[in-house]
C-alpha cells in the first residue's frame, strides 16, 4: 500500500541529496575545499564555480545537520505532490539561485562598503523549495496542494526572517556569517518557479456536478435501462381534473334569476 502512495523519487531523490552534501562536507573535513574554493564569490569570475558546488558545502557539522533535515522534507514534499515539474525546479532553482547570488552586490547595508564573501551551504536550495511548495499551492488553489503550503509555513514560517541581515534583529559584535542574500535569492527563484510553474502538473479537479446542466437523462443507461425494465413503474397516475369555472357558469346564472 505505501509504494502505492508514497513516489520512490521522492523516498530516492532526497537521499542522493543528502549523500552528496555529506560526502561534500567529508572532503572538505580532509582538505580537499581550502579557503574560498567551490563558493560563491560574488561578481568575481572564479566564485562562478560555486553555483554548482556551493549548496554541497557546508562550515561546520552545526550548519550541514540544520540543512539536512529541510532539504529531505522540502525535496519529499517536492517529488511526492509535483513530480511532473519537480527535476525542472530543482535543476533550475539550484543554477538560478546560485546565479543571482554571484550577481547580487556584497555591500554592507549598514556602512555601504564592498564586502568579500565566500558563500556555502544548501540554505538558499531550502529557501527556493519552501517558497516554490508554498507559492504553487496558492497559486494552483488545489486544497491537497495548499495542506503543503500550510505545513511549510507551519514548520518553516521563521525562514522569512531569514532574508534580512541579522544585524537587524540583534547587536552583533562581529558581522554575521549567515548570507541573507542566499536566502533572498533562493526565495525570489522560488517564488517565480511557482508562478511559472502554476499551470503544469496536478491541476485542481472539478466534479461532473460542478458543471452546468452536466446531468442528461438520455445519457444515464441505468436510469434508461430501470425504465425499459419497470414500465409499470411510469404508468400515468389518476388525478384530480382540476375545476374549471366556466363549467359552473350556469348554475351562477340560476341562482341570480
Amino acid at each position: 500500500m505505501i509504494k502505492n502512495v508514497i513516489s520512490k523519487k521522492a523516498l530516492l531523490y532526497p537521499f542522493l541529496m543528502l549523500a552528496t552534501m555529506w560526502f561534500g562536507y567529508l572532503l572538505q573535513v580532509n582538505g580537499f575545499f581550502d579557503s574560498c574554493f567551490g563558493a560563491i564569490i560574488p561578481l568575481l569570475p572564479e566564485g562562478l564555480l560555486g553555483i554548482i558546488t556551493s549548496p554541497l558545502l557546508h562550515g561546520s557539522i552545526d550548519h550541514i545537520v540544520s540543512n539536512s533535515i529541510p532539504i529531505a522534507v522540502l525535496m519529499f514534499f517536492l517529488y511526492q505532490f509535483y513530480p511532473i515539474v519537480a527535476n525542472k525546479v530543482f535543476v533550475i532553482g539550484w543554477l538560478a539561485t546560485g546565479f543571482l547570488l554571484w550577481v547580487l552586490p556584497p555591500i554592507d547595508v549598514f556602512t555601504g562598503n564592498y564586502q568579500y564573501t565566500c558563500t556555502i551551504g544548501a540554505s538558499g536550495v531550502v529557501y527556493l523549495l519552501a517558497f516554490f511548495l508554498f507559492f504553487s499551492g496558492v497559486f494552483r488553489w488545489n486544497m491537497k496542494l495548499l495542506t503543503i503550503s500550510l505545513l511549510v509555513v507551519l514548520y518553516y514560517g521563521s525562514l522569512v526572517w531569514g532574508m534580512f541581515p541579522e544585524e537587524l534583529f540583534s547587536s552583533m559584535q562581529e558581522p554575521s556569517k549567515i548570507s541573507w542574500q542566499a536566502h533572498l535569492a533562493g526565495a525570489v527563484v522560488g517564488s517565480v518557479l511557482a508562478f511559472s510553474f502554476k499551470k503544469s502538473g496536478e491541476k485542481k479537479k472539478k466534479f461532473i456536478w460542478e458543471f452546468p446542466n452536466y446531468y442528461s437523462e438520455k445519457d444515464d443507461k441505468l436510469w434508461q435501462e430501470y425504465k425499459e425494465n419497470h414500465p409499470d413503474d411510469f404508468l400515468e397516475l389518476p388525478y384530480q381534473k382540476r375545476e374549471d369555472i366556466w363549467d359552473h357558469l350556469e348554475d351562477l346564472r340560476k341562482k341570480r334569476s
